[in-house]
């Protein structure tokens, strides 16, 4: 095994560039490891914890870019790092000048912009985000790692201001048919929605797309937004935004269960909305007071889609991929499946997906294990390790620190995968891909192999492909991968979910 790392001083480049572009390079031939990123202290102790040390690492500023190797030989290592303006200049094709150093010198070139969107390093973005408001510019804060009080602090500030912070740790939106982040292609239509949870926009605009409708406005808030210690400020400015907007028709509002407080003043202001809201709280078993009278309550983000289509529309609504009859489906794959082949595994890139997983499979009376477990499941006391029935959500911060989510990078998946389907009581894997701008080009084939070695051990698969035609990976044709290897796919996570879960439990 060799090492070896390049420092270049004052060249600064976003941290979701970054993430493909050690991407690229650790798809080469020999190559082991890679990173790509800003020297700040964070990112050094994740360089220390791969091996990667030395004197110029420890004198560099966060403004100064490092790019790491771990390969099978020297020769590797100096190969990948010789061409390493190619893998920078990779995405920059096409443009036609330089990109603005500063703020100042972006709203310069564009004056008229109402958006900033920020992604560097979380112990700089607080700072960057205060300028653009202060700028009089909504903020899109895809930097995650801000301290709780700078994103209370920067909230407070934008709301007091008519403006919204959409983040810390924003994957998603569509503002005005234009995606941000990792977004999928959707047509534009008459439902707006707000979102705490990126892969739960996703699955939202997705489903409603498929539907026939389209989405006016898809505003993220970040994960913690709803957490009592921030108060949902971003939820209620979005909401305030979606009632004033013209073209929005119906809100809906997607979410992991939030605060008691913050659902409290969630639902006290759905219930006071202008406009029909229907709400999506993952997790949330409890009758809110105004449900179904004043707002339309939904257990899952494919109800809340049709829900939406339904009442825009004012007319009921399918989902034009109705499931197939998955008694008889679940039937003959049952019967080839050993006496000792009883658990389910559920390896997630979405994090809202996993959380819906684990909904489906309580409501039905699995007992699951997780990483991120809601109640009435149990926490895996080591995320790495499955126990019984399990779901892992592989974009938690156990496995993204200091390295790509998996949605651009399915190393971890992989590993992960393949572990599962050495353990010979593991009788289903649940499976999502995720498609759009951002995300993987090739979300199916990063993973086809150990699928295939799975389907091999007799292993049942089943997955959802959440995405659209127009995304850039096509949705057909990841979904026809996954089929052609003998890969159950049905039109949703949720879907997935229950077919897996009936599989695995023989109910």
């Amino acid at each position: 095994m060799a090492t070896g790392y390049i420092i270049r001083k004052n060249e600064f480049y976003d941290s979701v560039f970054l993430m493909r572009v050690a991407k690229r390079i650790t798809e080469q031939p020999g190559v082991q490891q890679s990173a790509a990123l800003m020297a700040t202290e964070k990112n050094k102790i994740l360089l220390a914890d791969i091996h990667l040390t030395g004197a110029e690492i420890d004198a560099a500023s966060p403004g100064d870019l490092i790019v790491a190797v771990i390969a099978d030989n020297d020769q590797i290592v100096r190969a990948a790092l010789d061409h390493l303006d190619d893998w920078l200049r990779r995405d920059q094709a096409g443009s036609s000048e330089p990109a603005p150093r500063t703020l100042d010198a972006a709203l310069a070139r564009q004056p008229s912009s109402n958006l900033a969107v920020i992604s560097v390093p979380g112990e700089y973005a607080a700072r960057e985000a205060r300028q653009a408001l202060e700028r009089g510019l909504n903020v899109f804060l895809f930097s995650s790692n801000v301290a709780l009080e700078d994103e209370l602090s920067l909230k407070q500030f934008a709301r007091a201001r008519g403006l919204i912070v959409m983040g810390p740790d924003c994957g998603t939106a569509i503002i005005s048919g234009i995606g941000i982040g990792f977004a999928n292609v959707v047509r534009r239509g008459p439902i707006g929605v707000i979102g705490a949870a990126g892969t739960g926009l996703q699955e939202f605009t997705t489903q409603v797309h498929h539907a026939g409708s389209g989405i006016s406005h898809a505003l993220g808030t970040g994960g913690r937004d709803l957490s009592d210690a921030v108060g949902g400020i971003s939820a209620l400015s979005a909401l305030d935004a979606l009632e004033r907007d013209a073209a929005t028709k119906v809100i809906a509002i997607v979410s992991k269960p939030p605060g008691a407080q913050t659902l409290a003043r969630l639902t006290e202001r759905m219930s006071q909305c202008n406009k029909p809201v229907v709400a999506c709280l993952i997790g949330i078993r409890d009758e809110l007071p105004g449900a179904n009278i004043r707002f339309r309550v939904a257990r899952t983000l494919d109800e809340a889609a049709m829900l939406a289509v339904q009442i825009a529309n004012g007319k009921p609504s399918t989902s034009p991929n109705p499931i197939f009859n998955l008694q008889s489906l679940i039937s003959s794959h049952r019967a080839r499946l050993s006496p000792k082949q009883k658990y389910m595994r559920g390896v997630f890139a979405g994090g809202t997906f996993c959380y819906q997983a684990q909904q489906i499979l309580c409501d039905a009376g699995v007992v699951v294990h997780s990483n991120a477990p809601i109640a009435g499941n149990v926490a895996l006391q080591n995320a790495r390790q499955s126990v019984e029935h399990t779901i892992v959500d592989m974009g938690a911060e156990e496995f993204t620190d200091g390295r790509a989510h998996p949605m651009i990078d399915a190393t971890l998946r992989r590993e992960r995968i393949l572990a599962e389907a050495r353990d010979p009581q593991v009788a289903v894997l649940l499976l999502d891909f995720i498609l759009g701008y951002n995300a993987s080009a090739e979300p199916v084939g990063d993973l086809i192999d150990v699928i295939k070695q799975a389907r091999e051990r007799g292993i049942v698969i089943v997955a959802s492909v959440c995405g659209t035609e127009g995304d850039p990976q096509g949705l057909h044709r990841q979904s026809k991968l996954l089929q052609d290897v003998g890969v159950i796919v049905l039109p949703s996570s949720e879907q997935a979910a229950r077919a897996a879960g009936l599989i695995a439990s023989g109910r």
